[in-house]
């Protein structure tokens, strides 16, 4: 299956160190190489960048790789594919407007038998249940809430039963952004880690690379780094527990009880 990576922080931070690790996993260090993207958040703007090549030899990833873009959301995505031939139209992340918003998606996992009525505001222009299970989540927020997004705490609870319904139909890891929270929903396998002072180094599990966060930080930063499965050897993770479903603001995740 895909993998997936995220981040949310409080302050505009780039994601070069955890990128090329997880960039290595399609096609160097890990199987996945049936098109990778990214996409970042940059104010009201997002920056998107897909291929249909392994992310391993995509010129547009080498970019990434080197080009230190700062946003405080970021949704990555290397593919594995199981719905869908490869090709560009089914890469992720996914892209749509909302309530004046962008909105971006990334999914691992298959959802069997999925075949959503495509008759609504939102359709799919590729072939992937990934793909149609985005369309379908924006679909059912239009129509709860249709001038305006809510409250958290009000989107939390709709996005979580229309994420139990999605479940059913099989495995639904999901980062979804709006450049203000990153809603995060674990099926399978997700991890995160949140560093903060006191910052320390990070070694890559993918290359050896290590980074040391107290050249590159200030005492107040934080980001929080969200992954299918963990990107260092030497730091502690947090496995994301199944059927969980989060939101990352500022650098910290919080957890609604509904």
């Amino acid at each position: 299956m895909c993998q997936l990576l995220g981040m949310n922080c409080n302050v505009p931070t780039d994601i070069c160190f955890s990128f090329e690790g997880f960039s290595a996993r399609g096609g160097k260090t890990d199987v996945h190489q049936d098109g990778w993207g990214i996409a970042f958040f940059e104010g009201l703007g997002c920056r998107i960048f897909i291929d249909s090549k392994p992310a391993v030899d995509s010129p547009i990833a080498e970019l990434v790789r080197r080009y230190p873009i700062h946003s405080t959301n970021v949704i990555a995505h290397i593919r594995k594919a199981t719905q869908g031939e490869i090709a560009l139209e089914n890469c992720h992340p996914f892209i749509r407007a909302l309530w004046g918003r962008y909105w971006v998606f990334a999914h691992n996992g298959n959802l069997e038998n999925f075949h959503p009525e495509s008759a609504g505001f939102y359709q799919a222009v590729g072939n992937t249940d990934s793909e149609k299970a985005f369309c379908l989540i924006l679909e059912k927020l239009r129509e709860s809430f249709p001038q305006h997004k809510p409250a958290l705490t009000e989107l939390y609870a709709v996005l979580n039963e229309i994420t139990k319904t999605l479940a059913e139909y099989g495995i639904l890891n999901f980062l979804l952004s709006d450049g203000e929270h990153l809603f995060v929903h674990c099926s399978t396998n997700l991890h995160y880690i949140v560093r903060q002072a006191p910052f320390a180094s990070a070694h890559s599990i993918d290359e050896d690379i290590t980074v040391d966060f107290r050249e590159l930080t200030k005492e107040g930063d934080r980001v929080a780094v969200i992954a299918t499965f963990p990107l260092t050897d030497n730091e502690v993770w947090t496995q994301i527990q199944v059927g969980e479903l989060l939101v990352f603001q500022e650098g910290l995740p919080i957890n609604f009880e509904c």
